[in-house]
């Protein structure tokens, strides 16, 4: 009898070619495995055998003398429908088993004892197993050390996906710095060739000090997110509110509000120049001076799935002054746009009756 599908097949096959394992060839890791099962069961076969879709294939086995068989002949198939032992002490008496053309014959197989391979969602993949030509009974230190030769299977196979994963991560993180390394260098170039004799670029300086502080911060929180290519934006809000706090004359406050709303990493970048140049701005035009004030940033995510930033301060409602054509200041202005438009998000400021306010709103 040919087993049922698993009830969740399409995870279970997903988390098998995970560990990229099929088709591999042979190991001594996995070999010795089945040579100990054998010998301390007395039985002359045994089996690393992992469940594919429409085949078993051994990655390890002793008394097959074969790398696969169809799933129409396969025991471990109705295995992995159950418990996490399975014991067959005759074949020939278990409706499972009664009819499959392995078992039928007088030197087929007619014992089969079997531990699943379950990978850590709790789905099997296959099972570590031994079977005899003759019916047969396994005592409770061979179940016992079958249990243990399986755990050390799966161990093996969640530590190579492990290493595989850390690889494919590094490569992902290298990645990631040389795009934002190549963005901070593209700063330092746009102001370099705004540098005339004579002007300060003390502004210039801090600018891209920022660029680099956020591009810290988001690697920072990249690290350590649980989230694949994007951060929470409480979190990294939080983080350049801190930063920008710490670099603001003593009086200046910076205060931030924001959802747990998870934004891609191209998206932060933007939203950390932008929230940087505004916080810059307030601080050189309304708290140049020493005078204390308060400057809040807020995000959050709109019902319709998109973004909106707000930033202000209380630095007085007089206009902010226009800077001068070609001048650092203006250079500062017009990044904040591009980096509005690199994300597709439409920015707009102006003053309030008690200070400046700026609002960048992002689409779904």
């Amino acid at each position: 009898m040919k087993a049922a599908a698993h009830p969740n097949q399409a995870l279970r096959l997903e988390t098998l070619r995970k560990y990229d394992i099929l088709d591999t060839e042979r190991e001594p890791e996995f070999d010795e495995v089945v040579q100990l099962a054998s010998r301390i069961c007395n039985v002359p076969i045994s089996v690393v055998n992992l469940i594919d879709e429409d085949r078993q294939w051994f990655k390890a086995e002793v008394g097959i003398g074969a790398r696969e068989t169809p799933l129409a002949t396969s025991i471990c198939s109705h295995v992995i429908l159950s418990e996490d032992y399975v014991e067959i002490h005759d074949t020939q008496l278990d409706p499972r088993t009664a009819d499959n053309e392995l078992c039928t014959p007088a030197d087929g197989l007619r014992f089969y004892a079997g531990v699943l391979l379950k990978a850590p969602n709790g789905l099997p993949i296959g099972t570590l197993c031994v079977l005899d030509n003759k019916p047969n009974a396994l005592d409770d230190f061979q179940k016992s050390t079958l249990h243990t030769l399986a755990r050390q299977v799966m161990r093996e196979l969640d530590l190579r996906l492990a290493l595989k994963n850390q690889k494919i991560l590094r490569n992902e993180m290298d990645h990631r710095v040389k795009n934002s390394l190549q963005s901070v260098a593209s700063l330092v170039r746009v102001y370099k060739s705004r540098a005339r004799p004579g002007v300060d670029m003390t502004e210039a300086f801090d600018a891209i000090g920022r660029r680099i502080e956020a591009t810290a911060a988001l690697h920072e929180l990249l690290h350590d997110s649980p989230l694949e290519n994007a951060v929470s934006l409480d979190a990294f809000l939080g983080h350049i509110a801190q930063l920008l706090e710490d670099s603001a004359p003593p009086g200046v406050r910076v205060h931030c509000e924001a959802g747990a709303v998870a934004i891609p990493t191209s998206t932060a970048s933007a939203i950390a120049v932008i929230v940087s140049e505004f916080v810059a701005n307030s601080i050189k035009h309304a708290f140049s001076d020493g005078q204390p004030g308060e400057i809040w940033i807020k995000g959050s995510g709109q019902v319709e799935g998109g973004l909106e930033i707000l930033c202000e301060d209380n630095g007085g409602a007089a206009k902010r002054p226009e800077p001068a054509p070609g001048s650092v200041s203006g250079l500062g202005k017009r990044i904040m746009a591009a980096s509005a438009a690199q994300i597709g998000a439409h920015l707009e400021n102006g003053p309030t009756e008690t200070g400046y306010r700026m609002s960048v709103s992002l689409p779904a």
